[in-house]
């Protein structure tokens, strides 16, 4: 039987060898493939308790989407695929030891220096080789897929559309020919670790996807910035959040209100667990959540081809321009924009409505 709301059971019913009086309390759904892992996201980060206008997201295969504040919650899925998680990437693989998690390279002679997970040492630091003999560097992790593209863009490795520039294999060697395209070589070790133009590609697919997806919201809501952005889970509690907005995975905010929020749908359902009134709470939290569907929304393609560029085809990225140097292209291509932060707010003319 399919249920919106919460789900109330015995553990004997669910074969839990727990207490013969034991009680199980699932959280409510909120859509489709919006499910209660997002309304306890929510639970735990209360943006409807707040009057800044907040964007939640757990980014996984689907990203959970819910953009709102005390006055009104969206929310959304968006089909972001296996790419942050190091599937469909060449040297992907999962975060355990021996995976790139973190990325640099230089500006200048675009040689890279990096860090595996199971050391604290650079690439390029003496002691990287015998501190990483155990474990090897093994492949590139979702973390360090963010930071690899992201900084070859900004080395002018990558153009705003994606495409690495095979002119500079003249100047590095770190970028060969594959074919007709090429690729970024990481490491030379005992196996060549290198983000190939395939990678780029499906990481752009990805991020458009989940870009696409956050604007629908901001759209619906008549915004034009957020205030606040928690990024949720596993995958959001590792990535570097300047990466994050510097690849166009999340819209231009103030980086100092961009942060980790961690396991939230575990915390939220802790919060369930030991606090009967909250569960009342979200219980009609989520019947209040409007659901968007991305896949029926007209405008989702045009949002998802804007989103294919670096950070953005035309959004500006004022607040991260303060922060980090971004290459020409995208300077000129929000110039108009980057002086003009529109800001957004309806809540004063729909109260006079």
């Amino acid at each position: 039987m399919a249920t919106d709301e919460s789900v109330r059971v015995r553990a004997r019913d669910l074969n839990l060898k727990l207490h013969i009086n034991t009680r199980c309390y699932v959280l409510p759904c909120i859509a489709g493939h919006v499910g209660a892992d997002t309304a306890g996201m929510i639970l735990s980060e209360a943006p409807h308790h707040r009057e800044a206008m907040t964007l939640l997201v757990d980014i996984g295969t689907n990203a959970e989407i819910v953009l709102g504040n005390n006055e009104r919650l969206l929310a959304a899925s968006s089909p972001t695929g296996p790419a942050f998680e190091g599937a469909q990437i060449s040297s992907g693989q999962r975060a355990a030891p021996g995976a790139i998690e973190r990325v640099r390279i230089d500006r200048e002679t675009l040689e890279p220096r990096f860090q595996v997970i199971g050391s604290e040492l650079w690439s390029n630091d003496p002691g990287f080789a015998k501190d990483t003999k155990g474990i090897g560097v093994s492949g590139i992790c979702g973390s360090g897929i963010i930071e690899v593209i992201a900084e070859m863009y900004l080395a002018g490795i990558l153009s705003q559309d994606g495409v690495i520039n095979g002119a500079l294999a003249a100047k590095s060697k770190h970028i060969i020919a594959e074919g007709r395209t090429f690729s970024y070589v990481l490491s030379s070790g005992k196996q060549m670790i290198q983000v190939t133009q395939n990678d780029v590609r499906a990481v752009q697919l990805a991020k458009a996807a989940l870009y696409a997806g956050i604007r629908l919201l901001m759209e619906r809501m008549e915004i034009e910035a957020v205030d606040r952005i928690r990024l949720a889970g596993a995958f959001g509690s590792h990535i570097d959040v300047k990466y994050a907005m510097v690849l166009g995975l999340i819209p231009d905010c103030d980086l100092e209100q961009v942060s980790s929020a961690g396991n939230a749908a575990g915390t939220g359902a802790r919060i369930a667990l030991l606090n009967y009134q909250s569960r009342q709470e979200i219980e009609e939290i989520v019947r209040e959540v409007e659901k968007v569907e991305t896949a029926v929304e007209t405008k989702f393609q045009e949002h998802f081809v804007n989103a294919m560029a670096f950070p953005h085809k035309v959004d500006a990225f004022p607040n991260l321009a303060k922060v980090i140097e971004l290459p020409v292209e995208t300077n000129m291509n929000n110039n108009s924009d980057t002086n003009q932060v529109r800001r957004r707010r309806r809540r004063t003319s729909n109260k006079a409505l």
